[in-house]
């Protein structure tokens, strides 16, 4: 088994945690297995964490030696995590996990033996949930993995909703601007415009942002 001392773990924008702090896999209640991906350019370390992975129950998809052609890959395969095993994250493996984050977002969890605070930094902001400093042992494996989904689902959940609020405040400011040119326009009080606005989506049967996106278009196109 491979194990070093002073381990640590840095999870999305939590503070840096201790490994000691999270329990070993051995008390029962397990999550489900779950399809993982290996990232490593060493055959003996990718060996002894396909072993670990497979010994806390989860199942080994594909192992690949570096990130170049990641994007395809995760995309072709749909692993549930991807774990990336290196000495240190470099400018490619942070750029193909962004674009991997981008478009097909996974936890990822990267064991490294750099505690660089710059480079935890970097590798959250490039879609690391879970960034493991000096140590895989192979109890912690499931217990780490478990974290790190659960923080991804977190900051999924919370980009969604992020999404949807920028997505509203979009859609309020698109349909004052229709009611601005219905008013302007026709001469409407801002009610009155408003209510031209909803009847012309309810005989359309469209929503009101999109009857107010028409209305923008054609005021644009007319100039």
């Amino acid at each position: 088994m491979y194990q070093k001392r002073n381990r640590s773990l840095s999870l999305g924008v939590l503070p840096m945690l201790d490994m000691n702090d999270i329990p070993s896999s051995s008390n029962g209640n397990h999550a489900p297995a779950l399809r993982v991906m290996v990232v490593d350019d060493a055959a003996e370390r990718a060996g002894v964490v396909q072993w670990a992975l497979r010994r806390a129950g989860h199942e080994v998809i594909a192992h690949v030696a570096s990130t170049f052609d990641l994007h395809r890959r995760v995309i072709e395969l749909k692993p549930d995590v991807i774990i990336i095993d290196t000495e240190s994250p470099d400018r490619d493996t942070l750029e193909n996990l962004s674009l991997v984050n981008r478009d097909a977002p996974r936890p990822v969890v990267m064991f490294t033996n750099d505690g660089d605070n710059r480079k935890i930094r970097e590798a959250v902001r490039a879609g690391v949930s879970a960034y493991v400093v000096d140590g895989l042992a192979a109890d912690r494996v499931r217990p780490i993995i478990d974290v790190a989904v659960a923080r991804f689902e977190q900051f999924q959940a919370l980009r969604r909703e992020l999404e949807e609020t920028e997505g509203k405040l979009a859609d309020r400011k698109l349909i004052e601007r229709a009611k601005g040119i219905l008013m302007k326009s026709a001469k409407l009080g801002e009610e009155e415009a408003y209510r031209a606005l909803r009847k012309q989506a309810m005989d359309r049967n469209l929503q009101l942002v999109e009857v107010a996106r028409q209305v923008v278009a054609v005021s644009e196109l007319l100039g």
